[in-house]
């Protein structure tokens, strides 16, 4: 029968202390990233599977974190979250934690459901995804003091609480300085309706961008739900315009569907380089989705392990915004 493996294993294999494998367990913004990744690279080699029940009566913890899953829109952009949960569960995983996934119709649901998970699971703290303008769910979790951090800015208060997010007004500038330089003049912007925080910041670096290029933008943006058609639709009242960015995927494939191909053919860029556009060769902002999974869990173990506090007598804060990658092919 093969011997137990223990964090004093760990340690001998890894050439750290004890304390060193808990801080990695426990605490892992701690730790040196070299270490930490010796350390992680022993536990997945020996196996190593922390004790819970034993930590939980220690701590006081469950070490569960609460995500949401919404309500499926479309199947290209479900995939977004399908790809950021992914990337929680694997970072989650060797730092000690499990994802408890939740089903909520929209906030006040999600509000409503935050005391059950309190109280029947005893969930350690949540991440929350779709940030928006004066969020009812992070007043609720900091009126009641649960640890939380979130993917996507809190866009009312920037500085209110911890967050980890992508940074969309430096890829659709990014998109829109590609296509600049490709020799475009007249570059549409297709997103979705005014008011959405995500997509207004996706339309403002599109807007600066042009504007450093001494290009005009009126009459060039369009602002539409989300969906293909919705797109193939925008991207036909787009007449004069040679090129276009788009806010989203589904938006992008409808706006390529609609013109790809002869005298008006269009120039094409999406947003989050979902495996449709990889499978069809359509031009995206990709999102750094692991790294996003990973900074949240880091994130979270420094909020439920930290015991610093900034001058209100609040738990230290940290925010992250992480710059996308533009993947260019045939359509743009």
């Amino acid at each position: 029968m093969p011997s137990k493996v223990t964090i004093e294993t760990v340690a001998r294999h890894a050439n750290v202390s004890r304390q060193t494998v808990s801080n990695v367990l426990n605490a892992p913004d701690m730790v040196r990233d070299e270490t930490r990744a010796r350390v992680v690279a022993a536990i997945e080699e020996l196996g190593y599977r922390t004790n819970n029940a034993a930590r939980q009566m220690r701590t006081g913890r469950s070490n569960l974190i609460g995500v949401r899953i919404d309500p499926v829109r479309n199947g290209i952009e479900a995939s977004v979250l399908d790809r950021f949960l992914h990337g929680l569960t694997e970072a989650a995983t060797p730092a000690g934690y499990r994802v408890v996934l939740y089903t909520a119709a929209d906030d006040d649901s999600e509000v409503n459901t935050y005391d059950d998970l309190l109280a029947a699971y005893a969930v350690d703290a949540f991440i929350l995804t779709h940030t928006h303008y004066d969020d009812s769910r992070t007043s609720w979790l900091r009126e009641h003091h649960v640890p939380f951090t979130t993917f996507g800015r809190s866009w009312s208060a920037p500085e209110e609480h911890s967050w980890i997010d992508v940074d969309g007004a430096a890829g659709t500038a990014a998109a829109t300085r590609h296509l600049v330089a490709a020799g475009h003049r007249r570059i549409g912007f297709i997103g979705w309706p005014e008011g959405s925080a995500v997509g207004d910041d996706r339309r403002r670096g599109w807007s600066e961008a042009m504007h450093h290029a001494g290009l005009g933008t009126d009459g060039l943006a369009r602002f539409t739900p989300d969906g293909v058609d919705q797109g193939a639709t925008e991207a036909r009242s787009l007449n004069g315009a040679t090129a276009v960015v788009c806010a989203s995927d589904p938006l992008a494939f409808g706006a390529w569907r609609a013109r790809s191909s002869g005298a008006d053919r269009l120039a094409v860029i999406g947003f989050d380089d979902t495996p449709v556009a990889q499978a069809l060769g359509l031009s995206s902002i990709r999102q750094p989705l692991a790294q996003v999974a990973a900074a949240c869990i880091e994130t979270v173990s420094m909020l439920l392990n930290d015991t610093r506090h900034d001058g209100d007598g609040e738990p230290a804060r940290r925010q992250v915004l992480l710059e996308p990658e533009l993947i260019v092919r045939d359509s743009g």
